[in-house]
């Protein structure tokens, strides 16, 4: 009699110090981005279009992984790295403020770097972080501004970025890698700021005349702390 209700009290022990939340339950974070529609207006984004479209295939080359590898499975569009885009680096000083706030990162003393994206019919960039502990630390916050004709000649082309996951317990018997997200249109004159350590990609482009002139153009870059080898 007594062996059978010591069995009992300590299930019953057990069972009270189980948690109530399921081991499947997960975190979702939605990550912050910041947008900006009509950022620099018809005129300058105009200009800076026309630049844009005015980029040659001797400019333009496939864009890299990691700045330094080709994989076409992975990431195609072509890239310029010397595109020039004054206008557009006064217009994110104005906001910077703000943006820094909402995003919870300091950029004083940061330097700009950056270069013009073009994706046409079929080119991507599957899911990838501009940052990480490993590649590119320096860089504190990313930025897209988007350029196209209108009305647009493309579908796709959006800007996904997923939300941060994470399971509440340290084995989760659920699929907690699974992904959840929000796309961005890549909408003429819109600008975005998110960190460059969240992870996110371009969805597939669809533009049915294949014209350089139709492609979906964004001027994509980082905003990175000092280089300390050059300031040492």
């Amino acid at each position: 009699m007594t062996t059978t209700q010591s069995t009992t009290t300590a299930t019953t022990g057990a069972d009270d110090q189980r948690s109530p939340v399921s081991t499947d339950a997960i975190w979702r974070l939605p990550v912050t981005v910041c947008r900006i529609t009509g950022f620099l207006g018809e005129r300058t984004s105009a200009t800076l279009l026309e630049r844009a479209i005015a980029t040659t295939s001797d400019t333009l080359k496939p864009s890299m992984i990691r700045d330094q590898e080709l994989d076409p499975d992975f990431r195609r569009s072509r890239s310029a790295q010397d595109f020039a885009a004054p206008e557009l680096m006064a217009a994110i000083e104005e906001v910077l403020e703000p943006v820094e706030h909402t995003l919870g990162v300091s950029c004083r003393h940061t330097e700009p770097s950056y270069g013009l994206n073009v994706h046409n019919d079929g080119d991507f960039y599957r899911e990838h972080q501009d940052s990480s502990a490993e590649f590119s630390p320096r860089r504190l916050l990313t930025f897209v501004y988007y350029l196209h004709r209108t009305p647009r000649p493309f579908t796709g082309g959006a800007l996904r970025v997923f939300d941060a996951a994470l399971p509440l317990h340290t084995e989760p018997t659920g699929q907690w890698q699974e992904r959840t997200w929000r796309d961005w249109e890549p909408e003429h004159d819109s600008i975005v700021f998110f960190r460059p350590t969240a992870w996110h990609e371009v969805r597939p482009v669809n533009c049915p005349s294949g014209a350089h002139a139709d492609s979906r153009f964004a001027v994509n870059g980082w905003l990175c702390s000092p280089d300390p080898s050059l300031t040492s």
